[in-house]
């Protein structure tokens, strides 16, 4: 018993530290009026800051992974937490608009790399059979980053201000290092990945539509959703203890997704994919209409939340599933890079239909290219993925004779 607990402690250190990570990222979202009323700044430049977040990991996941390519697993992953742990200490005594951004890019680098690694590294310390088991896992702490870590860190902001969860953060870090340090084996890389080899990755159509997708869908959910605070504050008309409650249920609601996912994915995947884009795409349609009642409101949300969390864990496997195996952390690297392209066009997006008509719209353009992603999904991406294993099943069955 005590050696099985065991071999299950690195997988659940990664989640811990998905969940720090995860919190970080959509901070800003929770506190963003607090953040723009504290540096004298719009809320359209206040959500700059995740625009350029997503920006910088979108850039320097691949150079940066290709770097660190060859390092020792456990290593790297422990360096990247430390850069995570100073860049929040650096967020909490920011004395200006520049020096936050400066750290908030710090952060963007170790996410830069951490989420190249942590679906991978996920899948390399439980058995094989365990595979989907342990993506929903991470996917859970993902989940449970908004469920608990953005409201909380809310909460700590509104009463003792938006530095102090930052800085409150940053040590919740430091103790996922020293657990990490503790219970995590040592994994040497499998990448050895060069920039030459870069060209044939490239040329997998199957991996191509992933991240195409990838950028799609990425850009129509954070469109609505980097918004959703003065969203269900001014249009919603929420008291600010209800917006908080409302985001805990979005959150909450992302542990759906990843129970559909370990339920049904499996089972027949091009239909789940195709519903997850399509129902997050609906969502955003219906964020207007919904917000002329509460409990509609928080259906969507709701629903909202269960389909960009599955969606998620979706095509990180897929990810996994069509990348070379020297080559998956750098594939997922060129997916975070990719996903998180999207997360800054979503929040550029949503912050010019906030500057030039009304928050109130941010649903309707997001929903949009969510119609979109769902018809590149049907028409381009599912015949590529069909014609690419019935390849793969072709070459096992000659390799078998």
């Amino acid at each position: 018993m005590k050696n099985s607990l065991t071999r299950w402690l690195p997988l659940i250190g990664l989640t811990f530290a998905v969940f720090v990570f995860n919190t970080s990222e959509f901070m800003p979202i929770g506190l963003l009026t607090d953040i723009a009323s504290d540096l004298n700044i719009s809320d359209a430049r206040a959500g700059l800051l995740i625009s350029v977040y997503a920006w910088v990991v979108a850039l320097m996941s691949l150079p940066l992974m290709i770097m660190v390519s060859k390092m020792e697993l456990k290593r790297l992953l422990l360096g990247i937490i430390a850069l995570f742990v100073v860049s929040h200490v650096v967020s909490a005594i920011s004395d200006g608009y520049y020096m936050f951004m400066f750290s908030r890019i710090g952060v963007a680098c170790s996410h830069a790399i951490f989420w190249s690694i942590a679906s991978p590294l996920a899948v390399r310390t439980v058995p094989e059979d365990r595979r989907a088991l342990a993506l929903s896992t991470i996917a859970t702490g993902s989940s449970v980053a908004m469920v608990v870590g953005l409201p909380l860190g809310r909460v700590v902001g509104l009463y003792i201000g938006w530095r102090m969860t930052f800085f409150c953060l940053g040590m919740i870090a430091a103790s996922i290092f020293v657990f990490i340090s503790i219970v995590f084996p040592r994994l040497e890389s499998r990448g050895k990945f060069s920039i030459k080899k870069l060209p044939a990755l490239l040329r997998n159509k199957v991996l191509l539509g992933v991240f195409v997708m990838s950028v799609l869908f990425a850009t129509a959910h954070y469109t609505g959703y980097s918004y959703i605070e003065p969203f269900l504050g001014r249009i919603a008309n929420m008291p600010q203890d209800i917006v908080t409650a409302t985001l805990v249920v979005f959150g909450t609601s992302g542990m759906l997704g990843s129970i559909a996912f370990s339920k049904y994915y499996m089972s027949n995947r091009y239909r789940f994919i195709f519903v997850v884009t399509f129902g997050t795409a609906i969502a955003l349609i219906l964020m207007q209409a919904a917000a002329l009642s509460l409990f509609t409101m928080v259906v969507v949300c709701i629903f909202w939340g269960a389909m960009a969390t599955a969606f998620n864990i979706a095509f990180q496997d897929n990810t996994i599933r069509f990348a070379p195996e020297e080559a998956t952390s750098v594939a997922m690297s060129i997916f975070s890079g990719i996903f998180n392209l999207g997360i800054g066009c979503g929040a550029y997006i949503g912050g010019l239909v906030v500057s030039n008509t009304s928050v109130a719209y941010i649903g309707y353009a997001g929903g949009l290219v969510g119609v979109l992603a769902s018809l590149y999904c049907a028409l381009r991406l599912f015949p590529n993925m069909r014609r690419r294993e019935r390849q793969l099943s072709t070459s096992q069955s000659a390799d078998s004779l």
